[in-house]
C-alpha cells in the first residue's frame, strides 16, 4: 500500500510529456527512416535513466517538506486577516516547489497556490491574507506541496493532514483601528472627537482656575470671593446611561455592497460603538429584531459586557422575512423603563415601506432618543452621477435620481417627527455613528 502512494504521489510535468512525445514521433519516423531507429533507442534510454535518477532524488527520503499553517483561532470580517505557512525542505540540494492550501469554501477561492524556490534544506515563512465577507466557521483543509528538482522532469506531491478550524467574528481590526484613533492625535482627520463638555453638563466635577475660553456663565462667585481670582465650575459628561443598539436582520438588511451585506456592516459598526459606549462610562445594550425580538443583550458595564455583545453579535444572521417593528416597539417599551439612546439600524428603500414603521418610531421617541440609521444605495449613485449618453441611460439616470432624492425626503421628515438620521454609504457607517454618539454625548440632549 506505502508503494502504491508513493507511486500515486508521483506527478509526471510538461517536460515529461514533451519528451514522451519526443520518443514517440522519433519512433514513428523511424518506420520511414531507419536510421533513426537506433538513435531513438539509446534517447529512450537515457530518458528512462533520466526518470530512475529523479526518483531516486525526489523519493529518498520519507517526508521531505515540513509544513505548518499558523492561523488565528478567531479572524475578523471583512478585513484582510494573514495566515502563515511554516515551511521547511529536508532536500540536500534546491528545489522548485509549489504550494496548494485548500481553503474554506466560504471564501469561494478555489484557485490558490503559492510557487517558489527553496535553497538546501532552508526554512522560509510564507504569508498570504483572507478576506472573509460572512460571519460564521471556516474550514480549512490540507496543504499539499508539490516538489521538482532543476532538470523538472518529475515532481513528488505530499499531502499535509493540517485541517483546522477558525471562526468569522465581527471586525475586531476595525474596533483596534478605532480604538487607536481614538487614541492619538489622529482623531481629528478621520473626524471623530472626544469632546469633554465644560459648562453645560448635569455632573458636577470640580472648580477650577479660570482660563480664556471658560463659558461665563460657570463662574463661581463665591469661590471667586474667596480666592480673588476668577473660578469656575467643571462638568463633565453624565455617565452610566443606557444606549441600545437595535439591529434590524430581516430581508431589507441582505443587500451586499462590496461583498459584505448591510447586516454586516451594522455589525462591525455596533462592535466599535459598544467598545466606545463602554469607554465613555455607559451602559451599551444591544437587540436584533426582525419577524421576532432576539439576541438581547441589556444595557450594562461589566468587565465581561464587551465580550457577551461580540459573541451576540457574532450569532446575528439574516432573515428572509419583512421587519415587524411592532415587535420592536413592544419589546422596548416593556423592557426598556429608563430613557435610553437607540440607535436603530435598518434600510428604507421605498417610501411605502417606511411610512408603514414610522409610528413605531414615533412612538419610540416619546419615551427615548431615537436615532435611525439608514443606508445610501450607492450602486444607484454611480448611475445618477454618470453622464447619461442615450435615451436608456437618462432612463436609468431619472430613476437613479429619483430614488436618491426619496432617501433624502425620508432623513428629513423623521427629522421634523423629532427623530435623528443618519443616511450613509456603507464603508463610512461605522465613523458616522460614532461621530454621531460622540455628537449626541457632547450636546447632552439624551
Amino acid at each position: 500500500m506505502k508503494r502504491l502512494n508513493r507511486i500515486f504521489n508521483l506527478v509526471p510535468t510538461n517536460r515529461f510529456f514533451f519528451g514522451m512525445a519526443l520518443l514517440i514521433v522519433l519512433f514513428v519516423l523511424s518506420f520511414f527512416f531507419s536510421q533513426l531507429f537506433y538513435s531513438a533507442v539509446l534517447l529512450s534510454i537515457f530518458f528512462c535513466g533520466l526518470l530512475g535518477y529523479e526518483i531516486l532524488r525526489l523519493f529518498g527520503l520519507k517526508k521531505p517538506i515540513r509544513v505548518q499553517r499558523k492561523v488565528a483561532e478567531k479572524i475578523s470580517n471583512g478585513d484582510k486577516n494573514p495566515v502563515q505557512l511554516l515551511i521547511q525542505s529536508t532536500y540536500n540540494f534546491p528545489i522548485q516547489l509549489k504550494v496548494i492550501d485548500e481553503l474554506p469554501f466560504l471564501l469561494q477561492i478555489r484557485n490558490f497556490s503559492l510557487e517558489f524556490q527553496l535553497n538546501e534544506r532552508e526554512r522560509l515563512t510564507k504569508t498570504y491574507e483572507i478576506k472573509p465577507l460572512e460571519r460564521g466557521d471556516y474550514d480549512f483543509g490540507n496543504v499539499i506541496t508539490i516538489a521538482q528538482t532543476a532538470l523538472g522532469i518529475l515532481a513528488r506531491k505530499q499531502i499535509h493532514p493540517l485541517a483546522q478550524n477558525t471562526k468569522s467574528y465581527p471586525s475586531f481590526i476595525q474596533l483596534k483601528k478605532y480604538e487607536l484613533i481614538a487614541a492619538t492625535s489622529q482623531v481629528q482627520a478621520y473626524g471623530i472627537k472626544k469632546v469633554r463638555r465644560i459648562g453645560q453638563a448635569t455632573e458636577f466635577e470640580q472648580i477650577k482656575d479660570y482660563v480664556t475660553g471658560d463659558d461665563l456663565k460657570t463662574i463661581n462667585w463665591k469661590a471667586t470671593a474667596k480666592r480673588s481670582q476668577l473660578m469656575v465650575n467643571q462638568y463633565q459628561e453624565e455617565r452610566s446611561q443606557n444606549v441600545y443598539m437595535l439591529i434590524d436582520r430581516g430581508r431589507v438588511m441582505k443587500m451586499p455592497f462590496d461583498g459584505l451585506s448591510l447586516l454586516d456592516y451594522a455589525v462591525n459598526a455596533s462592535l466599535v460603538l459598544s467598545s466606545a459606549i463602554l469607554r465613555k462610562g455607559d451602559k451599551a445594550g444591544l437587540v436584533s429584531f426582525a419577524k421576532f425580538v432576539d439576541n438581547k443583550v441589556p444595557a450594562e458595564r461589566r468587565a465581561i459586557h464587551m465580550q457577551q455583545i461580540l459573541e451576540n453579535l457574532y450569532n446575528i444572521d439574516n432573515k428572509y422575512q419583512e421587519t415587524d417593528f411592532g415587535k420592536l416597539y413592544t419589546y422596548v417599551k416593556t423592557n426598556v423603563r429608563q430613557r435610553s439612546l437607540l440607535m436603530i439600524y435598518t434600510n428604507f428603500e421605498t417610501r411605502d415601506g417606511w411610512q408603514r414603521q414610522l409610528k413605531y418610531l414615533k412612538g419610540l421617541a416619546k419615551s427615548h432618543l431615537v436615532v435611525v440609521i439608514f443606508f445610501t444605495n450607492t450602486e444607484l449613485d454611480k448611475i445618477a452621477e454618470k453622464k447619461a449618453n442615450n435615451l436608456r441611460e437618462i432612463y436609468d439616470h431619472a430613476i437613479a435620481e429619483k430614488f436618491a432624492f426619496e432617501k433624502r425626503a425620508l432623513a428629513a421628515e423623521l427629522r421634523k417627527h423629532g427623530i435623528l438620521t443618519i443616511l450613509t454609504k456603507p464603508e463610512d457607517l461605522t465613523l458616522n455613528t460614532l461621530n454621531k454618539y460622540l455628537e449626541i454625548k457632547s450636546r447632552g440632549i439624551l
